[in-house]
C-alpha cells in the first residue's frame, strides 16, 4: 500500500482483494490479497506479464468482471464509498460520473454506425444538456484534447479518423464528466510512438488541470516511469513490489522487477553486444496450489525458505516488497557471461544484395479517391542483415512488406529480385523457389494460425509445401524445428488457442523458417507481447540470423526494438523514404527532422525528462498529400517556400547514409543537440546539392 497523509482520503483504495474465475467447476485465483491506494491527482502504474491480473484488477474496480468471476474477499472504495456494496443504480451513477476507462483499441470503443457528435454528445445529453449545448460542450472537450478541427471530427464517423484521433475522442468522452478516476488499459499499444506520446501528454496535462487520479496499465515500463508517481508490480495476481516509480525502477526490491527491467532493450544495447536476458519459465497456472513464494521456480535467488514459506509484504519505508532477499534483488539485473552478445554474421556490403526492390509504388483506389501508399521506393538488403523500417501508421511500412511478400501487387514498373533472380509480384504466381525465398511473420499470431489445427499440422504443412519433404524426412525436420524453437511434444499436440502469446509467435516463426527462407519479413512481430516474451522472441530471431544467415526486413513502430535489432534503418513518411543508413548514424545524426521527432517520442528508463520535439498541425490526408516535401506541413524545422514547392532529393551525407531534406547537412538535427536557429535565407536548390541518390 502507498503511504498517505493520516487525514488524506485516497481517490481509490483497494484492500486485500481476491478474485477468482470458475472454469469447468474449478476455482482459479487470479488476484491474491491485492492492496494499493491512488491519491487525488496521482498517476499509479500497474505492470507485469500478460496473465498476471492487471486487467482483472481494472475490471474489478468498475465491477465489470465476467459472469464466471467472483470477488472472494477484500474491499474497493472510490472516494471513500464502498464499490462492492453499491446497488445497480449507484453503480450506474458511479460509472457515468466518477470513473472512466480507456481501452487498448479505440476503434472498439466507438460505434462505427454513429457520427462522433452523437456518441460524444450523448455524455452531455445524459447529464441534462440540450442537444445544442451538448454539441458546444463536445466542441470544447475536443479542443481540450488538442483536436484543432473539432467540427470536422464531430461530423466524421470513427472509420474516417486515424487511430490517434480515435483515441483522443475516446479520452475526451472519458474526461467529459470530470471523473475522479481515469483507468487507462494499454492506451498506446496500438498507436505509433509519436501519437502515443501526444495522447499521454494530453492525459497528463488534463490530470493536473482537473485533479483526476489515473490508473495506468501498461507493458511499456519506460512509459510507466515517465508517467507515474507510484507503481505496483504484479506477479500471478500478487503485488510483489510497490512504491514511488523512481525508486522501484532504480532500486528494484524484488527479483521479478529486476528481471523485467533486464528484458528491455536500451540505447546502450545492440543485438551483437548485449543479449537480452528473458525471464526463464512461465507464470504459474491460476489453479496451481500456492506453496512458498510464487516466483521461486523462476528466481535465481530462491532457496528452501522461499520454496516453503510465503514472503510477507516487507515495509521498506514508503514502499513494499514480497521477497525474503529484497536487499539482493538488484543482483538479478546485473549482466553476466550469459548476456554477452552473439557473434554477428559477416555482412559483406561489397557483395551483391540478397534482395533488391526497385521503383516500388502502390496506389489504392481510383480518381479522387486514389492515394499513393508507396511512391517510388528502392531498397536493398544483404545476407545476414536486418533492415529496420520505421514510421507512423500510413507511412507505407506494412505495404512495403506486403509487396515484397506478394500479398499486394505493385504499380507497373516495380522490380523485385532475390539472389539475382527476378521474383513475380503475385504470391499465387510464384513457383516453389520464389515462395521459399521470402516468408513473413505477422503481428498477430492469432490471426495468422489456423485455430482448428494442431501445431504439428500447421508447421508440417509448411515443411511439406516449401521443403517438399514427406514421411520420415518431414518428421525429422519437424523435430529439428521443435528443438530450435523450444516447442516440445506437448506443444506440438496443442491447438493455438491453448498456447500463450509467446508460444504462438514461436509457432508462427517456425512456420516461416520451415522452408529455410532467404529473407523473412517481420511485420510488428513483438508489439503484442510483454517485455519478457519480447526478449525471448528477439533472442530467437538473432540466433536464427546468426546460424542461418537469413536477412530480415523488420517493420515496427517500437523504435527501441528497431534500434536493438537493426544493422540499418529506413525511415518512411507518406510512402516516401525520408532517411536510410546504418542504425547508429540514423539514431545519432545528423538525421532528418522527422527522425528527430520519432526518436524524441520514445520514453526511456534513464529517468531524464523527455526532450520532446512536437509535430506541427494535423496529419495530412493521404489522398491529398502536401506539395513539395511530404513532411513540410508538420515539420518543426521548415525553412520556407522551397519546402512547399520542391521535393528534396534523397542525398548522400556519408557512405550508406542518405537523407531527403532541404536543410544543409550542418543544420540537420543530431541526438542530444539543441535545435539550431532557422536560417533566414533558403539553402541552395536541390538540383545544386552535393552527390545525390535516389
Amino acid at each position: 500500500m502507498s503511504t498517505l497523509e493520516q487525514d488524506a482520503v485516497p481517490t481509490l483504495a483497494v484492500r486485500d482483494l481476491d478474485v477468482a474465475y470458475t472454469v469447468k467447476g474449478r476455482q482459479r485465483t487470479v488476484l491474491r490479497g491485492l492492496s494499493f491506494d491512488i491519491a487525488a491527482g496521482q498517476t499509479y502504474g500497474l505492470v507485469g506479464e500478460s496473465g498476471c491480473g492487471k486487467s482483472t484488477a481494472a475490471m474489478a474496480i468498475v465491477r465489470h468482471l465476467a459472469a464466471n468471476a467472483r470477488v472472494r474477499n477484500g474491499a474497493i472504495r472510490l472516494n471513500d464509498v464502498d464499490v462492492l456494496g453499491m446497488n445497480r443504480e449507484q453503480l450506474r451513477r458511479m460509472r457515468a460520473l466518477d470513473v472512466s476507462m480507456v481501452y487498448q483499441e479505440p476503434g472498439r470503443a466507438l460505434n462505427p454506425s454513429m457520427p462522433i457528435a452523437d456518441q460524444l454528445g450523448e455524455v452531455f445529453v445524459l447529464a441534462g444538456r440540450s442537444r445544442e449545448q451538448a454539441r458546444a460542450d463536445s466542441r470544447t472537450i475536443l479542443t481540450r484534447v488538442q483536436i484543432s478541427s473539432p467540427d470536422r471530427v464531430l461530423d466524421a464517423y470513427p472509420h474516417q479518423l486515424s487511430g490517434g484521433m480515435q483515441q483522443r475522442v475516446v479520452i475526451a468522452m472519458a474526461l467529459a464528466t470530470n471523473p475522479s478516476l481515469l483507468i487507462l488499459d494499454e492506451p498506446t499499444t496500438a498507436l505509433d510512438a509519436t501519437v502515443g506520446a501526444e495522447v499521454l501528454d494530453i492525459v497528463a496535462g488534463l490530470s493536473r488541470e482537473l485533479g483526476t487520479s489515473v490508473l495506468l496499465i501498461a507493458h511499456n515500463l519506460a512509459l510507466v516511469r515517465q508517467m507515474c508517481d507510484r507503481v505496483g508490480v504484479l506477479y500471478a495476481g500478487v503485488l510483489v513490489d510497490e512504491g514511488p516509480a523512481q525508486q522501484v525502477f532504480e532500486d528494484p526490491r524484488h527479483p521479478y522487477t529486476a528481471g523485467l527491467l533486464q528484458c528491455i532493450p536500451g540505447p546502450q544495447h545492440q543485438k551483437h553486444t548485449a543479449r537480452l536476458v528473458a525471464i526463464p519459465g512461465a507464470l504459474p497456472a491460476p489453479d496451481d496450489p500456492a506453496v512458498g513464494c510464487l516466483y521461486s521456480p523462476r528466481c535465481a535467488l530462491a532457496d528452501d525458505h522461499c520454496r516453503t514459506e510465503e514472503p510477507p509484504a516487507f515495509d521498506l519505508g514508503g514502499r513494499h516488497s514480497r521477497c525474503f532477499h529484497h536487499e539482493r534483488a538488484g543482483e538479478v539485473g546485473e549482466p553476466d557471461e550469459q548476456s554477452a552478445g552473439t557473434p554477428p554474421p559477416v555482412v559483406d556490403y561489397d557483395a551483391e544484395p540478397v534482395m533488391v526492390l526497385d521503383h516500388a509504388s502502390k496506389t489504392y483506389g481510383r480518381g479522387e479517391h486514389a492515394f499513393h501508399a508507396l511512391n517510388d521506393v528502392s531498397l536493398s538488403l544483404w545476407r545476414g542483415e536486418t533492415l529496420g523500417v520505421v514510421g507512423e501508421s500510413g507511412s507505407g511500412k506494412t505495404t512495403l512488406a506486403h509487396l515484397a511478400m506478394g500479398l499486394a501487387p505493385p504499380d507497373p514498373g516495380a522490380n523485385l529480385t532475390v539472389d539475382g533472380q527476378r521474383v513475380r509480384h503475385s504470391r499465387g504466381q510464384r513457383d516453389l523457389a520464389e515462395a521459399r525465398a521470402i516468408q513473413i511473420v505477422f503481428q498477430n499470431p492469432d490471426a495468422a494460425l489456423n485455430r482448428r489445427h494442431a501445431v504439428r499440422r500447421i508447421i508440417g504443412r509448411s515443411i511439406a509445401k516449401l521443403a517438399g519433404l514427406r514421411g520420415a524426412a518431414l518428421r525429422e525436420r519437424l523435430g529439428q524445428l521443435g528443438r530450435d524453437f523450444k516447442l516440445g511434444p506437448q506443444h506440438m499436440a496443442m491447438r493455438p488457442l491453448r498456447l500463450s502469446g509467446g508460444l504462438k509467435q514461436r509457432v508462427a516463426i517456425a512456420r516461416a523458417f520451415a522452408g529455410e527462407p532467404t529473407v523473412v519479413l517481420c511485420d510488428e512481430p513483438t508489439s503484442a507481447l510483454d517485455v519478457s516474451v519480447q526478449a525471448s522472441i528477439l533472442n530467437l530471431l538473432v540466433d536464427l540470423q546468426v546460424n542461418q544467415g537469413v536477412a530480415y526486413l523488420f517493420v515496427s513502430h517500437d523504435l527501441a526494438v528497431v534500434q536493438y535489432m537493426s544493422d540499418r534503418i529506413v525511415v518512411m513518411y507518406l510512402g516516401q523514404v525520408m532517411e536510410v543508413g546504418p542504425a547508429a548514424r540514423v539514431v545519432d545524426g545528423p538525421h532528418h527532422p522527422y527522425t528527430e521527432v520519432l526518436l524524441s517520442a520514445v520514453p526511456t528508463m534513464d529517468g531524464r525528462p523527455a526532450q520532446r520535439v512536437h509535430l506541427r498541425g494535423d496529419p495530412p490526408d493521404s489522398r491529398h498529400p502536401p506539395t513539395g516535401c511530404p513532411f513540410q506541413n508538420r515539420c518543426p524545422r521548415k525553412i520556407g517556400a522551397i519546402c512547399e514547392e520542391e521535393l528534396p532529393a534523397l542525398r548522400v551525407l556519408d557512405e550508406g547514409h542518405s537523407v531527403r531534406c532541404h536543410l544543409p547537412e550542418g543544420e540537420l538535427p543530431r541526438a542530444g543537440a539543441a535545435a539550431p536557429a532557422r536560417p533566414q535565407v533558403a539553402p541552395p536548390r536541390s538540383a545544386r546539392l552535393a552527390k545525390q541518390e535516389r
